[in-house]
């Protein structure tokens, strides 16, 4: 009887953990599909015009997401939402599936990280403009000290460590200004056409350089950008805008083969 006890006892024991570790792994595979940020509903108006609506959008985990579209068309404004910059006149943000507004901006800040067309750097040394955003954070010296070079280095730009912002061509300001935003880790990398100003040489380097390391840090991003290869190259996923309106996302392939209208097929060529 003590022997069928014990093997009794011995099974209810593994089928036990077997269902924890079931439970455990559905658990972290939950939180890796969830979306990094959900948009519903949208709505951004200047004065009582409406210039963008959103109905859906999931960023997912890790992704690169361009936004597509013709210029005035709101990509931009969708970033600036994204970022806190500008107010919403209706709808939700979920980030990491709360709501994004119930964070203050500064907490909610700390999680992103923005790059525009022009890089803004300060007339400091290139090492001085990358160290700032960590500064302002409150890492540590020897932190700093540690990060700063590596994203330098990871940008090709470690080089330029002592020469001011000023001094730099706009390729290189623009690597600086990239590893300002990445030496931050970001959950959330917001890009606002960084590389229309560059010469085509230049950003096709830069755009092969940004494509590994987003690969292999999986930094989720959002690229707005109206240059459909520049899309195609980065981006696994695309989200075409057109008249102040989301009106497709998918794959490029998918995009291309089936546009949502007649619109998104003149957009796209």
């Amino acid at each position: 009887m003590r022997g069928k006890q014990f093997i009794t006892e011995n099974t209810e024991r593994t089928e036990a953990l077997k269902k924890k570790e079931k439970d455990s792994v559905f658990s972290v595979r939950s939180v890796v599909n969830t979306p990094l940020v959900q948009i519903r509903d949208l709505v951004i108006t200047r004065g009582k015009k409406q210039v963008l609506a959103i109905p859906q959008l999931a960023i997912r985990r890790g992704e690169v997401l361009a936004v597509v579209g013709p210029n005035g068309a709101g990509k931009s404004t969708l970033l600036l939402a994204l970022a806190r910059l500008i107010r919403l006149k209706g709808g939700d943000v979920l980030f990491n599936g709360t709501p994004a507004q119930m964070e203050s901006d500064t907490v909610y800040r700390r999680r992103i990280a923005l790059v525009m067309q022009d890089p803004l750097l300060f007339d400091r040394s290139v090492y001085e403009n990358v160290a700032i955003g960590l500064k302002f954070r409150g890492e540590t010296r020897e932190s700093i000290r540690e990060k700063v070079p590596l994203w330098l280095a990871r940008l090709g730009v470690a080089g330029l460590a002592e020469r001011r912002g000023g001094e730099l061509s706009g390729g290189e300001a623009q690597r600086v200004a990239l590893a300002r935003a990445l030496v931050l880790e970001p959950e959330l990398l917001l890009l606002d056409e960084p590389f229309s100003a560059l010469d085509p040489p230049t950003r096709a380097q830069i755009l092969r350089d940004l494509a590994a390391l987003l690969a292999e840090t999986q930094t989720t991003t959002v690229f707005v950008t109206h240059d459909l290869p520049e899309a195609r190259q980065l981006a696994a996923r695309m989200a075409v805008i057109i008249g102040n309106r989301l009106r497709q996302v998918g794959t490029p392939n998918e995009i291309a083969a089936h546009p949502a209208d007649g619109e998104v097929a003149r957009f796209l060529g």
